[in-house]
């Protein structure tokens, strides 16, 4: 008997200044399969471990946080993503030939989606491994409901270049497959970027193009705007660079 991979969603609130119960986003049966998993692949193991210490406070941890196997995905995954292949998983999931059920978890939100592990969920394919996701957040669905922009037409689309020009170009490209097709494009921005992000999109898009954006999704203080830009430009409405944000075009 094989063990199973669990595919573990994650809080919202990594890297920001306040954090909310985890039981206010996550599932008890979410929280109570984390609570009896040994093995983990995970991004980074020092974070994993306070997620599981946070686990640990509402649901008894089936061993110490120490005593517990965890495997970092390569720092090249981290750098350019597993989506397309060429990552061999494998080696990641032996303990699930011996038996052992195996937890990934990504730094928030559910892991593969916008976030690494794709590479992981393959291999374990491709070995006849169980894949079970677990029910947590997700921050382009919650964002994505919350634009009032079509949800049933839509493309996340990763990030968006730092360089000024080839931001510029690639937010025109957008708009432009937007407004044709009326698909949504969502996509973020690591959070320091946020306000260059916007200006980028204020300065670029069209007036009657909608913008909305989502921020701190899951925390007392998230917030959702979404307009045309002409509103945008008269509202005042600013971002911080602090907060995780996703941002949506579409008409």
């Amino acid at each position: 008997m094989t063990g199973t991979l669990y595919l573990v969603p994650a809080p919202l609130d990594f890297g920001c200044a306040t954090q909310s119960p985890l039981t206010d986003s996550m599932p008890q049966h979410t929280l109570s399969r984390a609570a009896g998993l040994r093995h983990w692949i995970c991004e980074n193991a020092k974070s994993t471990r306070a997620y599981l210490k946070r686990v640990g406070e509402s649901h008894p941890l089936c061993a110490p946080i120490q005593e517990m196997q965890l495997q970092e995905l390569p720092r090249e995954v981290h750098k350019k993503g597993d989506h397309q292949g060429g990552f061999d998983a494998k080696p990641l999931l032996a303990a699930t030939l011996q038996g052992h059920d195996i937890g990934l978890v990504s730094e928030a939100g559910m892991p593969a989606i916008a976030d690494p592990g794709s590479s992981v969920v393959r291999a374990a394919h491709e070995l006849g491994v169980r894949v079970v996701p677990l029910v947590g957040p997700v921050s382009l669905l919650l964002a994505l409901a919350a634009s009032g922009l079509n949800g049933q037409n839509f493309a996340f689309v990763g990030y968006v270049p730092s360089d000024p020009a080839e931001r510029v170009k690639r937010i025109k490209e957008l708009e432009s497959l937007a407004l044709k097709t009326g698909q949504t494009q969502l996509f973020i921005e690591t959070p320091y970027r946020n306000t260059a992000l916007l200006q980028s999109l204020l300065q670029t898009l069209q007036t009657n193009t909608r913008l909305a954006t989502s921020s701190g999704l899951t925390l007392e203080s998230a917030a959702t705007h979404s307009q045309t830009v002409k509103h945008w430009k008269h509202s005042g409405w600013a971002l911080d660079n602090a907060t995780p944000t996703v941002f949506s075009i579409g008409r």
